[in-house]
């Protein structure tokens, strides 16, 4: 009796366990774990390289740039690439993809100015002008959440306060938000977004999509769908992958019938023609001659919305956020990594590395993405270091630094320099080493772990340090004294390492 009692409880268990997957996984923004090796392509590589975009694509404000994701290294690590150049009053027009990404914003600004009151006395007041820089705004719509964003007929006012409850309201739409160079934006898979630059110079993002990802169930070759304008074939796609009608590059209400569509939407056909942007050489990404003009929060307004955001997170204890919440409508989708105030390693001498993963930014656990944002100052060096759980894509947004990236052979991988607008791939394990060369280095680095770790090989928490030093006097038959040396040579830096040892260590030799 007992034992038929336990199994019937562990049966009761097992069917639980086997709802509350099956609840997460239908869950719209739950991407899953990365897929594993062997359903990607086999990671075997002889050699890597810096790569420039292999592909461009105009349009009529803009144009678009592709890296080629059937290079073996964008095989490997299971991303695409594309960085799209929007120039002033340029709109990228709305459009979704079948992979989770994320968005950097190398370059844009747009000047304004902000006003504070300090309170100095009961009777004096200081008041401070402060400038800010933004770059544009972008619209991220989610299936079934309300639009929180509205304006109503003026015209209209005395007829509401007639009949309460009766509001006419010329337009209402989900969130906007602003956005500002050294963004990280998060996109879902399926989600669809626009984007417009509202300021005085280009906006460039940087936007890298995992491939590998299991809300992709469209094979490895990236794809995005248009709700609007029409461009040439996609840019990482291979030409005999590509059928009659793909070639044209239209949006997706191309190839409904003029009929079903007029009914379907409410509209008339000369609308849905419009819709079809039929003969239209625009691209996707279009001017707008006036000016957008949408309804949003004024800039003191979303401040002090964010202000009271942030509070109530920390309140709630940043991390221990509930996932299932952050993933729903009122999602924090962006967090800015440029700021240097942010750092998660900083040297005076050196430089600093900002990381964002997904106890920062709780939607990440559902991408599986994270990021990192560095600065090396003149000759200055990130420690070699490996990648524990993810492959890293490097990307140079301005200078140049040498690096090196070796494996279980005698020779690296990759020797050279990576220069502003170049990717570099570093897979998972093989040890990278990066030194800015005669400028300053900055880069962003998308990896493919939303909590993404790495083991480094100098300074304060290097794998050496952890080491018994008679373990390593017997490992590389060196001296105790070279022993306590190579743990603690470093014994005051972390990751980011200051210039000028090297010089230093063969004047002592």
């Amino acid at each position: 009796m007992a034992g038929g009692r336990v199994l019937s409880f562990l049966c009761w268990v097992l069917c639980l366990g086997i709802l509350c997957h099956v609840s997460l996984a239908q869950h719209p923004f739950h991407g899953g774990e990365r897929r594993l090796a062997g359903q990607r392509s086999e990671c075997r590589l002889q050699n890597l390289r810096a790569q420039e975009a292999s592909r461009r694509v105009e349009s009529e404000a803009g144009y678009s740039e592709y890296w080629d994701a059937n290079d073996q290294q964008f095989e490997c690590a299971g991303v695409a690439a594309v960085r799209k150049t929007i120039q002033p009053r340029g709109l990228l027009l709305p459009e979704f993809s079948n992979l989770p990404r994320l968005v950097y914003i190398v370059q844009g600004r747009a000047c304004c100015f902000g006003i504070y009151l300090l309170h100095i006395a009961p009777t004096f007041f200081v008041v401070v002008v402060f400038p800010c820089f933004l770059s544009g705004i972008t619209g991220v719509v989610v299936p079934g959440c309300p639009e929180t964003f509205h304006s109503f007929d003026q015209s209209q006012q005395q007829r509401r306060e007639e009949r309460p409850g009766q509001q006419r309201f010329q337009d209402q739409h989900q969130k906007i938000r602003r956005f500002r160079r050294g963004d990280i934006i998060a996109m879902p898979a399926g989600v669809s977004h626009w984007c417009y630059n509202n300021g005085n110079e280009p906006v460039i993002a940087v936007t890298v999509l995992d491939t590998s990802n299991f809300a992709n169930q469209l094979g490895r070759d990236p794809k995005k769908f248009f709700l609007a304008g029409s461009q040439q074939r996609e840019g990482w796609q291979r030409e005999s992958q590509y059928g009659q009608e793909e070639k044209s590059g239209n949006n997706i209400f191309s190839g409904f019938d003029d009929e079903i569509l007029s009914e379907s939407l409410g509209v008339r056909r000369e609308v849905v023609r419009k819709l079809k942007s039929e003969g239209e050489h625009r691209g996707t990404i279009i001017r707008v001659e006036r000016g957008l003009e949408v309804v949003g929060p004024r800039m003191e307004e979303r401040e002090e919305e964010e202000e009271e955001r942030e509070k109530e997170r920390r309140r709630k204890g940043g991390a221990e956020d509930n996932g299932m919440e952050e993933a729903m409508c009122s999602m924090r989708l962006q967090e800015n990594i440029g700021d240097p105030m942010k750092a998660d390693f900083y040297s005076r001498q050196g430089g600093h590395i900002t990381t964002l993963n997904s106890q920062k930014l709780p939607i990440l656990r559902y991408l599986k993405l994270s990021a990192e944002r560095g600065h090396l100052r003149k000759n200055a060096v990130v420690s070699p270091l490996w990648h524990i759980n993810a492959h890293s894509v490097i990307y140079c947004t301005r200078g140049s630094a040498r690096i090196q990236i070796v494996g279980a052979g005698q020779r690296p991988l990759y020797n050279g320099q990576l220069r502003r607008g170049q990717i570099l791939i570093v897979p998972q394990g093989y040890a990278v080493v990066k030194q800015a060369q005669d400028e300053e280095f900055e880069w962003v680095s998308f990896k493919t772990n939303d909590n993404a770790m790495v083991s480094p090989l100098a300074g304060r928490t290097s794998v050496l340090r952890g080491i018994p030093e008679g373990v390593l006097v017997n490992a590389y038959r060196i001296s105790s004294e070279d022993a306590r040396r190579l743990k603690f040579g470093r014994d005051f830096e972390t990751v980011v390492l200051s210039p000028g040892r090297s010089q230093e260590g063969r004047a002592s030799e």
